[in-house]
């Protein structure tokens, strides 16, 4: 953390960027760390290959996210959060550069990689969030109520509203200082749960049809078709997994979105018997041990095989 402290001190602009697909951890995340940056008098520049899910769109600051995929200023710092490479976050940067001169990579994946020049993985941070608050307070800067905000919202997200093994004291202490230094739990909650668009609701009860239980597996799926059908965007298949993992008995669960490609992008949970961290860096991917995903070649019909086969053989 000191080593960082030191490369930001020592920088003027700085890039802030996440992974593609970015959840609630990624765009709170950055957007505190962000206003963390703006404070120690940097320049700040914040973006994303994808856009801003509708659903954190209301975060302060938000709308100063660029989606853009391509960088061709030059930066004297970049940093990366929840990204296990360059190549996570499909930024590209110009052919000249292109690997920023300073990179700092932090993370809190089991499945972290130390790709970058300065590099703070903690498996044991709740979430990314956690780590850009210690960093705020170890800078010494004021946390605001818009940077509790995003914070909050970030680790509520990211430990499934607190569910999500790795929640300890530590987890609620931090949420307990956020709500002090002004985040709206209850306002946060009904932003994030209690304001989905309607594509959502259909795109989930098309989900629900295909659902499917094998002992102590569960899946679903959703095809192009039905995403067309519902006009859902990716955002929208955020959490259709968890309805999987939430029937008693079953202790790993799978969500099988077909991308127009016809490749398939999985989303497991695992109630901790099954580290799905593991299967998913085994088809190239990765995340949490209760809470990762990867991209299978298609057809679903042998994706959803290929899966559920290896969940067979680990329980």
């Amino acid at each position: 953390m000191q080593t960082i402290l030191a490369a930001i001190e020592g920088a003027e602009s700085v890039l802030v960027s996440s992974h593609a697909r970015p959840d609630g951890d990624a765009i709170g995340s950055m957007l505190a760390c962000g206003m963390m940056l703006e404070q120690l008098g940097k320049q700040v520049k914040m973006v994303l290959s994808d856009r801003v899910p509708l659903l954190y769109r209301w975060l302060p600051c938000a709308d100063q996210i660029a989606h853009i995929e391509r960088i061709e200023d030059r930066y004297d710092l970049v940093i990366l959060l929840e990204c296990d490479s360059i190549e996570r976050s499909r930024l590209t940067f110009d052919p000249q550069r292109r690997t920023p001169g300073v990179l700092v990579n932090i993370d809190h994946h089991a499945s972290g990689r130390p790709f970058a020049t300065i590099n703070w993985i903690d498996p044991q941070a709740s979430a990314v969030a956690e780590m850009v608050f210690d960093l705020a307070v170890a800078a010494g800067v004021r946390i605001t109520p818009e940077m509790a905000t995003c914070l909050y919202t970030a680790v509520l997200t990211d430990t499934g509203s607190f569910c999500y093994e790795g929640t300890d004291g530590s987890t609620f202490r931090l949420a307990a200082a956020l709500a002090q230094l002004g985040a709206q739990p209850a306002q946060i909650a009904q932003q994030v749960y209690f304001s989905n668009p309607m594509s959502k609701m259909v795109l989930l009860g098309a989900a629900l049809s295909t659902l499917r239980r094998d002992g102590r597996i569960a899946w679903l799926w959703v095809t192009d078709e039905d995403m067309q059908r519902s006009s859902a965007a990716e955002e929208d298949c955020e959490g259709i997994v968890n309805y999987a993992i939430a029937i008693a008995g079953v202790d790993v669960a799978v969500l099988l979105r077909e991308l127009p490609d016809h490749r398939v992008r999985l989303s497991m949970r695992s109630k901790g018997i099954v580290d799905v961290a593991a299967v998913a860096e085994a088809f190239g991917g990765g995340g949490h041990s209760n809470a990762s995903g990867c991209t299978l070649p298609g057809p679903l019909e042998t994706a959803t095989s290929s899966i559920v086969s290896r969940l067979r053989t680990l329980l």
